[in-house]
């Protein structure tokens, strides 16, 4: 993986969130807490860039788990404003109007889309921007939420890949059960990110930096890891199926 300056990267986020923030004459941030890693790494780097009086985090789940306290701690650590808002109810109206029950994934999409719609309520509101959570891993591999977690103003992790995030998070003395709690989205009950993306972060991580950022073949990439070629083709196949994701929709030039 890449021999990153960890002192550097968060003085530069930092410096980032600062600048946007003065070139958008806004107030502060909005950032939802889930009680993971990636969001618990984004609300102390934006402390550390505005100060805690100018950060909001917004709790919203949409059932009641460890996750809500580990949220909780994140903003009694950094003494920022919280406020909880359970999702349930609202996306539970969402789904009353469908005229038919979703499965488990579209389900959690509209949870994913509902917290969007709050977190932009509440920075509209109160003059502020969103800041969102995704890292580089995800955004590659497409996992996130088209138009809900993916949805953000600025995501000051988004060249970072999973396994930076948690050098980050080390550095800025997240607290030590976040940083080694198993990722999860909270969607469902028991869901973890690994299982769904059906690799490990670490691995994930080295194929995707050998992949995308110095391109090499993939022959050679599976010799070096020790691993076979299927698994790279695997990961090539997720980032390129997502490519839709990352960008905004087009339609044919004239």
């Amino acid at each position: 993986m890449r021999n990153l300056d960890y002192h550097s990267v968060v003085e530069r986020i930092a410096k980032f969130i600062r600048e946007k923030v003065g070139e958008a004459g806004v107030e502060g941030v909005v950032v939802g807490i889930s009680g993971g890693i990636d969001s618990a790494t984004t609300a102390y780097l934006a402390v550390r860039a505005l100060g805690k009086e100018k950060v909001l985090g917004l709790i919203m789940p949409y059932y009641e788990n460890s996750d809500v306290e580990d949220a909780k701690l994140v903003c009694s650590s950094l003494g920022i404003g919280c406020k909880i808002i359970n999702i349930k109810p609202i996306v539970e109206s969402f789904v009353s109007q469908l005229g038919f029950r979703p499965d488990k994934r579209s389900l959690g999409n509209i949870m994913a889309r509902a917290r969007m719609i709050l977190l932009y309520a509440h920075a509209n509101q109160l003059n502020r921007l969103v800041l969102g959570t995704s890292n580089r891993s995800e955004f590659l591999t497409g996992y996130f939420t088209k138009w809900g977690d993916g949805a953000s103003d600025y995501a000051p992790l988004i060249n970072l890949y999973k396994t930076e995030v948690w050098e980050i998070a080390k550095l800025l003395d997240v607290p030590e059960r976040i940083i080694q709690k198993k990722p999860t989205a909270g969607l469902w009950e028991g869901q973890t990110d690994e299982d769904e993306l059906g690799i490990s972060y670490h691995l994930l991580d080295e194929i995707l930096w050998r992949l995308v950022d110095l391109r090499m073949p993939k022959e050679e990439i599976a010799e070096e890891l020790g691993i076979s070629v299927e698994k790279v083709e695997y990961v090539e196949s997720l980032v390129r199926r997502s490519e839709h994701k990352r960008r905004l929709p087009v339609g044919p030039e004239f």
